[in-house]
C-alpha cells in the first residue's frame, strides 16, 4: 500500500510540473545570453529557438530589410562547401530550420532529435559566427528578399506601392495612418558595411535568448558554458522610439483587387485606445472575440450574407487596428455595412450581453488550455511571450482575462467604437454584370460603326 500511494504520488508531482507550462528555468550566461529551458512531453524531440532583438522597427524606411537581408546571409555557408553544405549538415543530423524576421525580432528555429541537440546547437553557433559574408553571397540574398517582397521593384510597382494599389486593406491603411513605410526598402542599394555593422551591433549574446524545449541534455548548462559563453558581448544598442503619432486617412476607399469578379471584402478598421487604469488589456482580446460572434450571428446566421465573418486584432509598432470584416458578394456590401453600423450603435447603447460575454470568456480560457501543444507550440509560445517572462515563470495570458468584468469589457467596448473608423473595401475591377454590359455596349457601339461606315460608303 505504501508503495502504491509512493506512485500515486510521483505521478501527480509529475503531471502537475508537466501542466505548468509557464514556470521554466532560465540560465543566464556571462556573457548575458538568457537561456530558458523545458522539459517537454516528446523526450525524442528538441525544439530551439535562438531569438536575437533585432527586427525591422530598428531601421528607418530606407534601411528596413536590412535584418532581413542579414538572416539570409547568415545561411550563406561557413565553408567551401556553401548553402548547400550546410543544409546536408543538418539533414546529417536528422533536424531542419529556418528563420524568421519580425517587426522586433529575428528568429532561428530548429527541430532536431533529442540524441543531436547539441550538434544541432554547435552547428547553429557556427552560423552565428563563422559565416563568411561576401559580394557573391550578397547578390543572392539580395535576389531571395526581393522575390520574397514581390518580384523587381519598378518604377512603376513603386508608383502603385505610393498609391496604395494592390496592398491589403490593413497594410494600406497602416500605410495612410502612417504606421508603415510607403514604399519597399531598397536591397538592391544595401552593401556589406550596412549588413557587417547589424551583425556586429545587435548578433551578441546580450541581445539574444536561446530557448530549448523537449528531452533536454542533462550536461546542457555545462555545455552552453563551454561552448555558447565564449561569445563576446557587445554594447547594447537601443532600440528606437517607434512613433504613434497617427497622420490622417480616408474615411472610406474601395481598393482593386484582382480584374474580374462578384466577390467583395468588407473591412471596418478602429484604432484601438490606450485604455483607462482600471481596465486591463485584456478587455480588449474579450471584446475581439465578442465580436467575432456578433458578426457571425448578425451576417450568417441572421442575414445569410457572409459565409465566414470575423473580426481581427492587428499592431502596427505601438498602435493597435480592431476590424470586423466579412467576405461578401458585391451587391450586398452596402446593407451589410449598414448591419454592422447598427450592431454597433446597439453595443454602444445597450453594452455587451452578459450571458453571451461570459460564455465567449471561458470559451477564449479553455481554447487557451490547449491550443499549445507539443514542443514546438511549447517554444513557439515562449518565444513570443518573452516580454512577460519574469523570475522563472511567463505571466499566464487566463490570469487577466479571468479577472476582466463585463464593466471593465463594456467600458472598453464604448471607447473602440467612439470613433466612426475607418472602411475599406476590396473587390475586383468589374463583375460579370459589368462586363456583360460593357461588352454589350461595345457591341453596339460597333453595330452602329459599321452601319455608319456603310452608309458613307453608299453616299461616296
Amino acid at each position: 500500500m505504501r508503495c502504491l500511494l509512493l506512485l500515486c504520488l510521483l505521478f501527480s508531482c509529475c503531471q502537475s510540473q508537466a501542466l505548468d507550462r509557464y514556470k521554466v528555468e532560465s540560465h543566464l550566461l556571462p556573457n548575458g545570453l538568457q537561456v530558458l529551458m523545458k522539459p517537454g512531453d516528446d523526450r525524442n524531440h528538441v525544439a530551439i529557438r535562438l531569438v536575437v532583438g533585432v527586427g525591422f522597427d530598428d531601421f528607418p524606411c530606407n534601411e528596413h530589410e536590412l535584418p532581413h537581408l542579414l538572416e539570409h546571409l547568415l545561411f550563406s555557408g561557413i565553408d567551401g562547401s556553401g548553402e548547400g553544405g550546410l543544409e546536408e549538415r543538418m539533414q546529417a543530423l536528422g533536424g531542419e530550420w529556418n528563420a524568421f524576421t519580425s517587426d522586433s525580432d529575428t528568429t532561428f528555429v530548429i527541430e532536431a532529435p533529442a540524441a543531436n541537440q547539441r550538434k544541432a546547437l554547435d552547428l547553429l553557433l557556427d552560423v552565428v559566427t563563422k559565416t563568411r559574408i561576401d559580394d557573391k553571397a550578397l547578390g543572392v540574398a539580395r535576389r531571395i528578399v526581393e522575390r520574397e517582397d514581390g518580384g523587381h521593384y519598378s518604377h512603376l510597382q513603386r508608383w502603385l506601392d505610393k498609391q496604395g494599389v494592390g496592398h491589403a486593406a490593413s497594410d494600406q491603411l497602416g500605410t495612410e495612418l502612417g504606421l508603415k513605410c510607403s514604399e519597399r526598402s531598397p536591397v538592391q542599394d544595401m552593401t556589406l558595411a550596412q549588413v557587417q555593422a547589424v551583425r556586429d551591433a545587435w548578433y551578441a549574446p546580450n541581445n539574444m535568448t536561446l530557448i530549448m524545449v523537449g528531452g533536454l541534455d542533462k550536461v546542457l548548462p555545462a555545455y552552453l558554458e563551454r561552448t555558447w559563453a565564449s561569445l563576446a558581448a557587445a554594447k547594447p544598442v537601443d532600440h528606437p522610439d517607434i512613433p504613434v503619432t497617427l497622420h490622417s486617412a480616408a474615411y472610406e476607399r474601395t481598393l482593386t483587387k484582382g480584374w474580374l469578379g462578384d466577390g467583395a471584402k468588407l473591412h471596418w478598421f478602429f484604432p484601438e485606445p490606450t485604455l483607462d487604469d482600471d481596465v486591463p488589456d485584456a478587455a480588449l482580446d474579450l471584446v475581439q472575440a465578442y465580436m467575432d460572434w456578433a458578426l457571425y450571428r448578425q451576417l450568417r446566421l441572421d442575414h445569410e450574407l457572409s459565409y465566414g465573418p470575423w473580426s481581427q486584432r492587428e499592431a502596427f509598432g505601438d498602435t493597435g487596428l480592431l476590424s470586423l470584416n466579412a467576405d461578401l458578394d458585391r451587391a450586398d456590401i452596402d446593407q451589410a455595412r449598414q448591419l454592422v453600423a447598427q450592431m454597433i450603435a446597439q453595443l454602444n447603447k445597450d453594452g455587451l450581453d452578459s450571458a453571451t460575454f461570459e460564455r465567449l470568456r471561458q470559451a477564449t480560457i479553455s481554447r487557451m488550455a490547449w491550443s499549445v501543444q507539443g514542443n514546438s507550440q511549447l517554444a513557439d509560445f515562449y518565444w513570443n511571450a518573452l516580454p512577460t517572462y519574469d523570475k522563472g515563470r511567463f505571466e499566464d495570458p487566463t490570469r487577466d482575462l479571468k479577472k476582466v468584468t463585463l464593466d471593465q469589457a463594456n467600458a472598453a467596448m464604448r471607447q473602440v467604437f467612439s470613433g466612426r473608423g475607418y472602411v475599406r473595401i476590396e473587390q475586383p475591377l468589374l463583375s460579370y454584370d459589368q462586363l456583360y454590359s460593357l461588352g454589350v455596349v461595345v457591341l453596339v457601339l460597333f453595330g452602329l460603326s459599321l452601319l455608319g461606315w456603310g452608309a458613307w460608303r453608299r453616299r461616296h
